[in-house]
């Protein structure tokens, strides 16, 4: 029998096909090198078909807040509303989370810690959200109960939810009871909370536990006002990270977050970001029109700071 052979073009497969290839990659690699390889890729790395997930938190902890709202306006642009996850720290203010609630509105996953966002953007904007199953708000010390409960009453698929604070967050606050409540009162499909270094009693953690009632894991590391030998005995099936379970934070942290150890040009905008790229629409086309050099355009689009030693201001692994 004789046998068939047939040449596949990569160039001539579909560009969901292609996309969800790409998404295997690194963003450096799609962002960098990806586009310099044919037209179509370009399209398709320029399209929403890479889109769906964005993660630039390790970014976004060293660039400044014009250079945030820049790089989300132009990847929310590009996902054309299909993003799923985005994930990115240090949002500077209400205007940006109003964009991403606007343009992002098939959001599951929504991870913004330590951004500078108010309780009145999220009682705004939060039905916009309503996809939203996991939610990150770690170390956002602008919001609080009001906040917690518009997410809970428009986010009515809400399993999981972090809300980590720092110890230098604590700073003049009391307590964190009122936080507690909204959660009790407005997440009842909770699966997982996460609640390190909240000043909370043991009164409104039983709150959530009788209230929520999916609850599988209660992370209340360094939670110290907390009696969890208490809560082990109203709920047993109930998994408790207790106060006094590891430290929510490395040793090291204060030096890998100190202004000695940053390196500003590993994080130079210029090498991030060229503003010729702007002046393309997002379509990719300029980069292959007649003078147009690969170099001089995406090529030096990201210049490697999604590197995988980074080691940058983070918070502690989920459980």
């Amino acid at each position: 029998m004789e046998e068939c052979s047939k040449n596949i073009y990569w160039e001539d497969l579909q560009r969901d096909a292609l996309g969800i290839i790409f998404c295997k990659l690194s963003l450096q690699e799609i962002l960098r090198v990806v586009p310099g390889v044919c037209k179509p890729w370009s399209e398709v790395v320029s399209g929403s078909y890479c889109w769906q997930d964005i993660d630039i938190q390790e970014w976004s902890q060293q660039s400044t807040p014009d250079q945030i709202i820049s790089m989300v306006h132009m990847l929310l642009a590009r996902s054309a509303g299909s993003c799923r996850r985005l994930s990115v720290s240090r949002l500077p203010n209400d205007s940006l989370f109003a964009f991403i609630a606007d343009h992002a509105k098939s959001l599951e996953t929504l991870e913004i810690p330590r951004s500078e966002i108010s309780d009145s953007i999220v009682e705004d904007v939060a039905q916009r959200l309503s996809k939203v199953t996991f939610l990150d708000v770690s170390g956002c010390t602008k919001i609080g109960a009001r906040a917690l409960e518009a997410f809970g009453k428009n986010s009515k698929c809400l399993v999981r939810l972090r809300r980590v604070m720092h110890p230098m967050d604590l700073v003049g606050k009391v307590c964190h009871n009122d936080e507690a409540h909204a959660i009790a009162c407005n997440m009842p499909k909770l699966c997982n909370l996460e609640m390190g270094y909240m000043l909370i009693t043991t009164k409104a953690v039983f709150e959530i536990a009788s209230k929520c009632h999916d609850l599988k894991l209660l992370d209340l590391r360094c939670c110290w006002d907390v009696d969890d030998n208490l809560l082990r005995e109203k709920f047993a099936g109930l998994k408790i990270l207790c106060p006094r379970v590891d430290d929510c934070y490395e040793n090291n942290f204060w030096e890998e977050c100190s202004d000695d150890s940053y390196d500003d040009s590993i994080y130079s905008w210029e090498q991030f970001m060229d503003d010729d790229y702007f002046a393309m629409g997002g379509d990719g086309e300029a980069i292959w029109e007649d003078d147009h050099t690969l170099e001089g355009q995406e090529v030096i689009f990201y210049g490697g700071v999604f590197g995988e030693g980074f080691a940058g201001f983070d918070w502690p692994d989920s459980p």
